[in-house]
């Protein structure tokens, strides 16, 4: 995870590299089913000022005579362990949910931890103990990024259940080369 050059995926270019509270303190307003505690707003906000981030742009130029529109979404990670990371904050602009942005900024995210020998990514959100209908959504698109389940915990956000989801992260077999099946 550093500073890299964009990558393109399927109608968006991912950024990555130096750190930008704005675009997170942007898209965090615009998500108040989401991030509707303050206090946690702040906080996201604050870790924002010291990592890194990923940033998701529509692909193509901008209309003549116009600026180019503002990042779409948002991914912040943390490393805990060299072989361990952390989603520590995905936030997409509702305008363009459900178009890729999303997917791009997880899939960019996974080619650099992949790269730097990363085996484990972990992210954290609303448990399903809570019925929030937004969340119930959340947990089905990280599911859809190959996210399980591990465990779901209360106690670390007070009144809130916390739902642990977990990758493996693992290369891709070179050309040809067929991996081995599972073992039952």
């Amino acid at each position: 995870m550093g500073n890299r050059p964009s990558a393109r995926h399927q109608g968006w270019r991912v950024t990555s590299g130096e750190p930008d509270p704005a675009t997170v303190e942007r898209l965090l307003r615009k998500l108040p089913s989401w991030f509707g505690i303050e206090s946690s707003v702040l906080e996201y906000i604050e870790s924002a000022r010291r990592l890194p981030a990923y940033l998701a742009w529509p692909q193509g130029p901008a209309p003549v005579g116009h600026p180019p529109d503002p990042a779409a979404g948002v991914l912040l990670a943390m490393r805990h362990f060299p072989r361990s990371a952390e989603i520590y904050l995905m936030a997409v602009d509702p305008a363009v949910h459900r178009q890729g942005a999303g997917r791009a900024l997880v899939t960019a995210l996974e080619s650099d931890l992949i790269a730097d020998h990363v085996e484990f990514l972990q992210v954290k959100t609303l448990g399903p103990a809570h019925p929030d209908p937004g969340y119930a959504r959340t947990r089905q698109f990280y599911a859809s990024v190959g996210f399980q389940p591990l465990e779901e915990i209360s106690g670390l956000w007070p009144g809130n259940p916390c739902l642990i989801m977990i990758k493996t992260m693992a290369p891709a077999p070179p050309a040809g080369q067929l991996q081995p099946p599972h073992a039952p």
